[in-house]
């Protein structure tokens, strides 16, 4: 981003436009921060607000590196550690390079009572702090801190059944669909019709229920007929801090926790008693030092008396303050430098609700088990270890670098968790510890904006292998090995279950569900802990699962995303969501899917004289009408690509409305004498061409290029000049519209079929051999012409015109509709499905897993763990406990849950009835239904599955070669006739009997 000229690099910041807008990016780009202290915290605060695209950051430390900062500054080496190098000086290239539209300074003044802190007066201020597993931010932005957006949520838009003439009016949502508003929000009106007085005004809302809500006084205004959409107003809001000196007293702080909702004071006095420690000693606590813990303690006390909103002292906080003050906890930082960051980029820009004003949180779960450990543990040895050492012990310290680590995807969060993982010492042992890292992906701009372990020059190298690389600088003794696979059911080959049985911890950094699911299921079936955990914009979740103590991912389903309806992108479109899907739908018809299915059509017949013959004898070829048709078409030229693109246009946006019109006129009425065009149905508007209409052209020139890339015709950049293609269009000869008594689809519930028609009728039939006869005379249906160029789409690349035909595109049927229009911005994330993402939020997610994984590797009990759900926006930070495992009883002495797997040993000639005969025997239960897959190997209802009783198992499931078992899905007979069958767990049966 250019600050003179305020031009976003939409290649690099793409991502996070989406989350924070434009204008919020624009006042970044002129803004500048002043960070002190370059410690663990530190580093992470500079990093985050770098990527996100600030003016200029000035990094203030006076500390020389040591050892022990290796542990907690990732940009710190050994170099920096034995020559004594400021710790600012150490970092500020490293952290330049992180953007090049950031420029980073450095400050070594020394900052105390004697300083002239003028110049500071100009920033907002924030102060945090990490000590140990503890942890505190405050934030004072001033009297009068104006927020632009709140929560950073999309306006809702809300079509309108019905307002009543009343005072007040009460708004009923349309067929009972949730307007999502809360009281005290505003609306606009827009498209009523009868009430026409509300259309551009602004009403506050009063929720009354989920589907209806009250405005002003709406009696003396004419009757409500139909129509209307209700949208919501974004209204800015002032926040009002109190300064630090206030605050002191009388702390307002978040609760994240609700299991302890007394934590935040207790440890606002906590630290409080350890600010003054620092001053009276000028030192923290030594580690494990008992006078020093009762000094602090008696601080606290003396602290507590003082405040007016406070807690009793809790001495169990103050004692492990006490030892781990010293400490630092990587994942700790890097969770608590992504919200204080989120909080920095709130005070620049007035974009989202501020912190008001202190957040404490502390991981003192972790140290439960460590309450009899000898404080030696604990001591310095040294290294880059020292201040995780303070924290966890020597012991885990051992523990952490002997773990066997896989973790699924290496874009931003994989990026965190391998940083977070080299300053843990994971994977460094001599004899044990592997971290196995995939991505099949390859490096591309967009991602060095969230993905900090890459570079410019990284650009299109693999994931994987560039993050394990940049991991060794941070800590050489780390081990990885970088994999480009998939986790997917075509490499269990290689993730099989023997790699799965040396794993201890999976940790997914994926982006999509259903790879979310496949690796949950072979954790499943492997007794493999999992952390999982992923962002959209501002919001982040992390979830533990642990074999036998928690649900595993599987066991809750979100709702499916609601589907637009089939007739609604086809004729009856009410959103610019539903013309964007539309003009996505036909890239991928256009561009991809018919020039494939052409492919593969000529790639089975080989030849139209093959062809020709076959259909001359009578022989129905599938597919043959449609590729026929292409190939008939196919363009000469560059001129005949315009002219394409031409006839699509008149197509797609003239004939289509003057159709649906002719279809229903106007005033078409349904049967309950209602109207028919009426909310949500827009009646549509046939469209003129016309060249100097921007859209108009820029669909025909993208088009165009995109004809001339799935038929291989070249072009030259003037051939893409407006006068050009003006020239070009003036030859076209367009198609007269023909009406069409073909039906039209209403219904909403009709599904669109998954396949286009392949069928071929006699008509059309004739109609091929003709075009393919008239081809083969004319010398057109040569062998080149018998395959397509199929284009991909790609969202990233603006050079290429897929964005730029389907925004043309959508515009112009949204205009058609009169529904407002989209920008190529929002175009871009709904068509490309992008998820808004910020590297506030990546960094937040990949310290708390890191976190959870310390306590996997320590085996604590259900209690200490912890799932997450944040919104950086509002803020709401929320800790609960994971699911506990459920367990489903078959009988009264039987019961199983997710992680049980029942076993049966077989030999080659084990039949079903054997099976079902050693499960009875094994676990005193009979066995009604067996299945596998989605294949039912014995149903005794079914016809013939007796006779099966008889077969071998082997024939029966067919296994591969080199399976050694298949789990099978069995039901049990229930206690009382009548009931339905009872599920079991798994039972794995192996093929061959169990080896001693």
């Amino acid at each position: 981003m250019a600050a003179g000229n305020m031009e976003i690099d939409d290649s690099l910041y793409s991502r996070q436009r989406y989350v924070l807008g434009d204008n919020a990016m624009y006042r970044m780009a002129q803004s500048h921060v002043f960070l002190s202290g370059i410690g663990g915290l530190g580093v992470e605060i500079a990093k985050n607000i770098i990527l996100a695209g600030i003016k200029t950051l000035t990094i203030h430390d006076t500390k020389p590196s040591e050892t022990w900062d290796l542990g907690t500054n990732f940009f710190l080496n050994d170099d920096d550690v034995a020559s004594h190098r400021n710790r600012a000086k150490a970092t500020v290239l490293q952290l330049a390079e992180l953007n090049p539209y950031v420029q980073v300074n450095i400050s070594n003044i020394i900052l105390d009572e004697n300083t002239d802190l003028g110049f500071l007066q100009q920033y907002q201020f924030i102060s945090a702090d990490v000590y140990g597993v503890f942890c505190r931010v405050f934030c004072d932005f001033g009297d009068q801190f104006e927020v632009a957006d709140p929560n950073g949520e999309e306006p809702k838009e809300i079509f309108i059944q019905n307002i009543t003439r009343s005072n007040p009016g009460i708004v009923t949502c349309m067929e009972n669909r949730n307007h999502g508003l809360e009281t005290g929000q505003f609306v606009t009106f827009r498209e009523i019709n009868g009430m026409t007085e509300l259309n551009e005004s602004v009403q506050q809302v009063t929720v009354l229920s989920p589907y209806s809500f009250s405005i002003g006084d709406t009696s003396s205004l004419m009757p409500y007929l139909h129509g209307g959409i209700a949208v919501q107003l974004k209204m800015p809001k002032i926040f009002t801090f109190e300064n630090m000196e206030t605050q002191l007293l009388n702390p307002q702080c978040l609760i994240v926790d609700y299991s302890k909702p007394e934590a935040p004071l207790q440890l606002h006095t906590a630290l409080l008693a350890l600010d003054q420690f620092q001053e009276q000693y000028r030192r923290l606590p030594n580690i494990g030092c008992l006078q020093d813990a009762d000094e602090l303690l008696r601080l606290a006390i003396i602290v507590n008396k003082t405040l007016e909103n406070k807690a009793v002292v809790n001495q169990e906080i103050v004692k492990w303050l006490s030892r781990t003050a010293r400490g630092c906890l990587a994942p700790l930082t890097a969770a608590f430098g992504g919200i204080i960051s989120q909080e920095v980029l709130k005070a620049l820009t007035g974009k989202f609700s501020p912190l008001h004003q202190w957040l404490y949180f502390d991981v003192m779960e972790i140290l439960h088990v460590l309450e009899d450990t000898n404080s030696d543990e604990f001591q310095p040895r040294g290294d880059r270890y020292d201040a995780l050492r303070a924290c966890v012990g020597e012991s885990m310290c051992q523990k952490l670098s002997n773990l066997n680590i896989f973790i699924v995807g290496c874009g931003a969060i994989g990026c965190e968790m391998l940083k977070n993982f080299a300053l843990l010492g994971v994977s460094t042992g001599q004899e044990r510890g592997m971290i196995t890292i995939t991505d099949p992906d390859l490096i591309e701009k967009s991602n060095l904006n969230r993905q900090f372990l890459f570079r410019s020059r990284h650009i299109q190298k693999p994931k994987s292998y560039t993050a394990a690389s940049a991991t060794l600088v941070i800590n050489p003794q780390i081990k990885i090995d970088s994999h480009l696979n998939k986790v997917c059911p075509s490499t269990e080959n290689i993730y099989n279950d023997s790699f799965y049985s040396q794993i201890d911890v999976v940790i997914t950094a994926l982006d999509n569900v259903e790879a979310r699911r496949y690796v949950d299921s072979r954790c499943v079936s492997n007794q493999c802990p999992l952390l999982d955990s992923g962002t959209m914009g501002t919001k982040g979740h992390t979830e533990v699962i642990v074999p036998n103590l928690t649900e595993s991912y599987n066991s809750h389903r979100d709702p499916p995303e609601e589907e637009i309806p089939f007739c609604t992108l086809k004729s009856f479109p009410a959103l610019i969501e539903h013309t964007i899907q539309w003009s996505r739908d036909k890239f991928e018809s256009s561009f991809s899917y018919k020039p494939s299915m052409y492919n593969k059509f000529w790639e089975n017949y080989k030849s139209t004289d093959n062809v020709l013959q076959r259909m001359q004898t009578g022989e129905s070829l599938e597919g043959s009408f449609q590729a026929i048709k292409l190939l008939n078409r196919w363009p000469a030229d560059w001129q005949e690509c315009v002219a394409l693109a031409r006839v699509k246009f008149e197509k797609y946006f003239h004939h289509k409305a003057v159709q649906l019109l002719h279809s229903f006129p106007l005033d078409t009425k349904l049967k309950d004498g209602s109207l028919f065009w009426q909310s949500p149905k827009r009646p549509p508007c046939p469209m003129q061409f016309d060249i100097n209409d921007e859209l108009h052209y820029n669909f025909i020139l993208s088009a165009a290029r995109l004809f001339a890339r799935i038929y291989k015709i070249p072009y030259m950049k003037q051939d893409m000049s407006k006068e050009t293609v003006s020239q070009l269009l003036s030859k076209v000869e367009i198609p007269k519209f023909t009406p069409s008594a073909k039906q039209i689809e209403t219904d909403e519930n009709v599904k669109k079929s998954d396949q286009a028609k392949l069928a071929v009728s006699s008509e059309e039939e004739r109609v091929a051999i003709d075009l393919l006869n008239k081809a083969t005379r004319t010398g057109t249906a040569t062998e080149n012409r018998l395959h397509m160029m199929p284009v991909s789409f790609e969202k990233d690349n603006d050079r290429n015109g897929h964005i730029d035909f389907i925004t043309a595109a959508s515009n112009i049927r949204a205009k058609m509709y009169s529904i407002n229009t989209a920008d190529r911005l929002k175009t871009k994330r709904i068509a490309g499905r992008i998820i808004p993402a910020i590297a506030t939020a990546t960094a937040a997610v990949s310290g708390l897993v890191a976190v959870e994984l310390i306590k996997i590797v320590e085996g604590h009990s259900f209690e200490a763990y912890r799932n997450c759900f944040f919104n950086l926006a509002i803020p709401v930070i929320v800790f609960t406990e994971p699911a506990p495992v459920k367990k489903t009883q078959i009988r009264n002495e039987i019961s199983f849950t997710i992680w049980d797997r029942w076993t049966i040993f077989g030999r080659e000639d084990f039949t079903l009835l054997n099976f079902i005969n050693a499960v009875r025997e094994r676990y005193s239960i009979e066995p009604t239904m067996v299945v596998h897959g989605v294949k039912m190997l014995y149903v005794p209802v079914m016809p013939g599955h007796v006779k099966r009783l008889k077969l071998t198992m082997q024939k029966l499931v067919k296994p591969a070669s080199e399976r050694k078992y298949v789990d099978l899905t069995v039901s049990f007979a229930p206690e009382s006739d009548g009931d339905e069958d009872l599920p079991g767990p798994p039972v794995r049966y192996y093929f061959r009997p169990e080896e001693n």
